[in-house]
């Protein structure tokens, strides 16, 4: 006997077949979703007209008769509904309306001051989702609220396990925003959320193991093995900016020594420029940025290096050595087909893409490396609020953008 659960499940199912159907083969009738599916046409109506009441499908005139009369068309409607993505840094939360395509339609940076952590940076969190939402009109066509943030993230339960310089320990999130804002959430770690973006609307479409690596105010990695995000068993699986690569080096906020970020992050870049212009060095680091060191920022670093700064270059060359062998070893255990580099480091910095890439290939395994691709990141500006859509639309809706 077919339990109640297992007959709304297949309906669910089916109604979520059919809304990527429409969504990939659009305008389509309802008989060709049938025939396409293997659905019954019964079936396939009853979920198209809730799929019209819900407003993500609607009707678009007649289609070419086959023997009879001409079909009514339906196609898919992205801006029916919205969601609200978030994405959390150290410096800044990102929040954007976005539609069921994830297209930004509004998007607001809060700055994050420093010293701002722990409950502060959560109650933070909190005020500027509900800041945001003042501007939403109709609160009532958004499927929820999709958060990402770095750390160690149980993506199941909804908490934030784990993040070193935001000093955050075991905080629901999910369940505190659930509560606050009536609205179902979802929350899952950054790197894994767009590594899942690269692999569902990206660069990576076409890889079954590939390996994401972001660089910018922090390090980290997503991993997608057999088509799916590796998430480890606590979520914490992709923590490379901890993985060391100096048993003698620094002290880490995690309590380790050595961690690869520590060496390839913002802070230790800037840290070095510093260094540089103490020691007296020439760099054309202080014209860009007026001789003011708090003006200092990626794009000024990337301006001097692509003019040839040999202060720049010489960090360039360290990131690069401290990267390679920290992707070494992930090439070694995963085996990937492609790596996708992304972050602010990354971003319109060929010479260090090239300088990794190069290396690596070099260092790896000679088997490992077959057939090997690097690609830098496609996603673009929007890259963090379109990989937190990307954890609420496959878990919704079950398709790739």
């Amino acid at each position: 006997m077919r339990r109640t659960g297992d007959l709304k499940l297949i309906q669910e199912l089916n109604r979520f077949i059919i809304l990527d159907t429409i969504r990939q083969f659009g305008p389509i009738s309802r008989s060709d979703i049938a025939k396409k599916q293997g659905i019954s046409p019964t079936t396939v109506t009853s979920a198209v007209n809730e799929l019209i009441r819900d407003g993500m499908v609607a009707e678009d005139g007649t289609g070419e008769s086959k023997g009879g009369r001409k079909p009514i068309m339906v196609r898919f409607c992205p801006d029916g509904k919205f969601l609200i993505g978030v994405s959390i840094t150290n410096t800044a939360i990102t929040i954007a309306e976005m539609n069921l395509e994830a297209t930004t339609k509004q998007k607001k940076i809060y700055p994050v001051k420093a010293g701002l952590v722990s409950d502060l940076i959560i109650q933070y969190v909190l005020d500027s989702i509900e800041d945001f939402l003042q501007s939403v009109d109709d609160v009532s066509r958004c499927l929820g609220i999709s958060i990402i943030a770095p750390g160690i993230v149980d993506a199941a339960s909804g908490v934030i396990r784990f993040n070193s310089k935001l000093r955050l320990h075991d905080v629901p999130l999910k369940d505190m925003a659930e509560e606050r804002f009536g609205l179902k959430t979802w929350l899952d770690n950054d790197a894994n959320a767009i590594a899942l973006a690269e692999k569902n609307f990206g660069g990576g479409m076409n890889a079954d193991n590939l390996l994401f690596v972001t660089v910018g105010e922090g390090v980290g990695s997503g991993l997608v093995v057999n088509g799916s995000i590796f998430r480890g068993s606590r979520g914490g699986a992709g923590e490379f900016g901890h993985t060391t690569v100096d048993r003698s080096g620094m002290r880490c906020d995690c309590g380790n020594v050595g961690c690869l970020e520590n060496y390839v992050a913002w802070p230790a870049i800037y840290s070095g420029l510093l260094s540089a212009v103490t020691r007296g060095k020439e760099t054309l680091v202080m014209d860009l940025a007026d001789g003011d060191m708090t003006r200092i920022t990626f794009d000024v670093f990337r301006q001097a290096l692509h003019q040839g700064d040999q202060v720049c270059q010489d960090i360039v060359d360290e990131i690069a050595s401290y990267l390679s062998i920290g992707i070494v070893n992930l090439v070694n255990l995963f085996n990937p087909s492609l790596i996708i580099l992304g972050g602010e480091m990354i971003r319109d910095n060929q010479v260090l893409f090239e300088r990794i890439q190069k290396q690596v290939m070099v260092q790896a395994m000679g088997t490992m490396v077959e057939g090997l691709e690097f690609r830098p990141t496609v996603l673009g500006a929007d890259f963090e609020v379109k990989a937190a859509a990307a954890v609420l639309l496959q878990d919704v809706f079950h398709f790739s953008l």
